[in-house]
């Protein structure tokens, strides 16, 4: 398909709270995937950085920072933020870039130093920002949506704490067969259970922590790939970063109110729902033909409401659907077999990154003791503030 770039390499720093700058992170990551892909950092014809916005002012123009890291060699720069979705439109962009003939092979690259405990806004009075909004009016942590939205699923679809506390089990065991993730520690249903309550009905082990991480990727034209000596590389077929449909009849933070659906109909799915469709269409595939799926599990409740997103099962089957062990190791269709944020931590700029490189060692047959069986076809999931949405579909 014209749509395709290879995906030549992938490298990560690992997760954790390492004390250092964000940059840091950055350069072994892109190192490492440089070298994945037997790419000399001279030869990269863009930078697209995934922005820390936390980071201060090098944060904002990660394109630059990590370039300059690096060392400067007159590559184009690009600096994206879409929040958690930073990095699916990192990918984005530089897929666009690859396709209009503007450079043959371009570093994708995020990294995160992030603070301890919730994200919090940066400082300022700030009215106008539903992202401060939502903190200075009703106090809505990350932590307090997790929650209401367990809650909002327990009483429309009958799930239990049993299933929420299956999903961080899950991931769990698969983040301890991870090199790169910050637990690597089986826990069992009554460990998490007996956890402290963070959001009621959420379990401190129900929520994915804060860390230190990085990210990062280097793509190029197919021509380049073939030239390369990579014939038959992993590809992105589809990046999907669409916005809501109005009315949002469903809450969604940072804003802190739903449209009204007296004037309008509610579209026929849901924000996230449109993100995953979004992606199907334009790879030419459909939810049966996935082989694995990396999700944004901020929490173990959202985990479930992303395979019911992705079409993975019908609404409302989710918890079926883990009971099941569909998205289990050796399952019908694998589910964060990186361990996703459960094992990793939020870093926020590099997330939707990481996916993306999970997703390529997997499809090379190279993921090791997580490795899923005949994997050739695999999607991502986030969702970023402000409507960001965020999924890629990644072949071989």
């Amino acid at each position: 398909m014209t749509g395709e770039v290879a995906v030549l390499g992938a490298g990560m720093h690992p997760w954790g709270k390492w004390g250092r700058g964000f940059v840091a992170y950055g350069v072994v990551a892109a190192r490492a995937a440089l070298a994945d892909a037997g790419v000399d950092w001279r030869h990269v014809g863009s930078v697209v950085g995934a922005d820390t916005v936390r980071g201060g002012y090098p944060g904002y123009v990660a394109g630059a920072t990590f370039a300059k890291a690096l060392g400067w060699q007159g590559a184009r720069v690009t600096s994206v933020y879409a929040a958690c979705a930073s990095g699916a439109q990192a990918i984005g962009t530089a897929r666009t870039q690859i396709l209009a003939g503007m450079a043959d092979v371009v570093l994708v690259v995020g990294a995160d130093a992030a603070p301890k405990g919730f994200f919090r806004p940066a400082g300022g009075e700030r009215p106008d920002d539903p992202d401060w909004l939502r903190f200075r009016v009703l106090g809505a942590t990350n932590p307090t949506y997790f929650g209401l939205y367990a809650r909002r699923r327990m009483a429309v679809h009958g799930d239990t704490l049993e299933d929420f506390a299956q999903v961080k089990v899950k991931n769990a065991a698969a983040g301890a067969l991870n090199a790169n993730a910050r637990y690597r520690k089986a826990v069992t249903a009554e460990e998490v259970a007996a956890s402290a309550v963070v959001a009621d009905p959420l379990r401190l082990l129900d929520i994915c922590a804060t860390s230190d991480g990085a990210a990062a990727l280097v793509l190029s034209s197919m021509e380049f790939a073939r030239r390369h000596g990579a014939p038959d590389p992993v590809r992105i077929r589809a990046v999907s970063t669409v916005t809501p449909t109005y009315p949002v009849t469903v809450l969604d933070l940072p804003d802190i109110a739903t449209d009204s659906a007296a004037a309008a109909a509610p579209a026929e799915e849901t924000f996230r729902a449109s993100i995953a469709r979004a992606a199907y269409e334009e790879a030419g595939i459909g939810p049966e033909d996935i082989s694995l799926a990396e999700v944004y599990d901020l929490s173990t409740a959202l985990e479930l409401q992303w395979y019911e997103d992705l079409g993975l099962c019908a609404e409302g089957e989710g918890a079926k659907l883990l009971r099941d062990g569909a998205t289990a190791a050796g399952g019908r269709v694998p589910v964060n077999t990186s361990g996703g944020l459960a094992s990793f931590g939020e870093a926020v700029p590099a997330q939707a990154i990481a996916q993306v490189c999970e997703l390529t060692w997997q499809l090379r047959g190279a993921a090791g003791a997580r490795q899923v069986a005949g994997a050739r076809v695999g999607i991502t999931a986030n969702q970023g503030l402000f409507g960001h949405g965020s999924a890629v579909v990644a072949v071989r």
